[in-house]
């Protein structure tokens, strides 16, 4: 049974100059498996930006020296492929736009919910990285990201695009309770209540075709309640 310990890691940059906000999210990150170095200012997130091997920046807009925006515009004509979460406490939505204008690929107002950046960080990550290349085996499943195929004791199954993400959310944090809120943010970007609903649904499709609903086999998917699922391998 081989898993990864949190899933997808990298090395992130966090570009944040209050240590009220840096100290703890960077203990985050770390513990979800990241390496991770901060930097205080605009010119120094961009000179570290500019020759470290990062997955993921995650850039407060109100630095000082050189704002958040001047940065992510300069690191994103010199490296595309960077992902770039910006954090601000501004929550206009002219500045949201601006953001991703500058090159931004998600955006997070302050004050935010741990879980939901820290879902949105993975998200991030995946997309950047080699996280595709991953396999899950969880004895009678197996979860091949690359191929996006789904093996269930020896059977492939057929699952939609979100019912693959969400069974893949699950399985790469075994054994580890996931709040609605992170799952609907990582797997749906969104945790509106029709979000919450649509989760709630897949849960029973997804648990249906691994045989979760079958009286005589071992379940996978656990309700948490209150709380939210938990994948037991």
């Amino acid at each position: 049974m081989t898993f990864p310990p949190t899933a997808p890691t990298g090395a992130v940059l966090l570009a944040e100059d209050d240590p009220a906000i840096a100290q703890p999210l960077a203990r985050a990150l770390i513990r979800e498996g990241n390496d991770c170095q901060v930097a205080q200012t605009g010119p120094e997130a961009l000179e570290l930006a500019r020759s470290g091997s990062y997955g993921l920046l995650i850039l407060d807009l109100g630095l000082p020296g050189m704002d958040g925006l001047e940065v992510c515009r300069r690191i994103r004509a010199e490296r595309p492929q960077l992902a770039v979460l910006m954090l601000t406490a501004r929550t206009d939505e002219v500045d949201f736009v601006v953001g991703l204008d500058a090159g931004a690929d998600d955006y997070v107002g302050k004050p935010f919910r741990l879980a939901e950046l820290l879902a949105r960080v993975r998200a991030l990550l995946r997309r950047s990285g080699g996280a595709d290349d991953v396999v899950l085996d969880s004895g009678d499943i197996q979860l091949d990201a690359r191929a996006r195929r789904v093996v269930v004791d020896g059977a492939e199954l057929t699952l939609a695009n979100r019912e693959f993400d969400l069974l893949r959310c699950l399985m790469e944090r075994p054994g580890q309770v996931l709040s609605r809120d992170e799952i609907m943010t990582e797997v749906w970007g969104s945790t509106d209540l029709r979000s919450s609903k649509t989760l709630d649904m897949h849960i029973s499709w997804i648990r249906r075709k691994i045989g979760d609903d079958q009286p005589d086999k071992r379940k996978h998917i656990a309700t948490v309640r209150g709380v939210g699922f938990r994948f037991d391998p």
